[in-house]
């Protein structure tokens, strides 16, 4: 016999679906903001949706000049990231 949810849980399982839904949107705009500061575009991003109560991000697919310039953006960023943390650890 198959388990039936509860009104409660049907609510509540949909409210974390919403979120995880959400939180794709978001972390797509990010990224795509992100991406136009750099004056790069992933043509294909796009949310997919809730899996597993997570947001998930479709990135989709790029050239290889593509994947390298965004992976000098992607190191230039982490570099300034690790700059500024030694910095504010030898001032503290």
């Amino acid at each position: 016999m198959a388990y039936e949810m509860t009104r409660a849980e049907r609510l509540q399982y949909q409210r974390r679906q919403d979120a995880a839904y959400q939180a794709g949107e978001d972390a797509v705009t990010n990224l795509r903001t992100a991406l136009a500061l750099a004056d790069m575009t992933l043509p294909s991003l796009s949310n997919d949706g809730p899996v597993a109560g997570h947001g998930f991000v479709r990135l989709g697919g790029c050239n290889a000049a593509f994947a390298n310039r965004l992976a000098e953006v992607i190191t230039a960023g982490a570099d300034a990231l690790q700059h500024r943390r030694r910095e504010a650890d030898s001032c503290a």
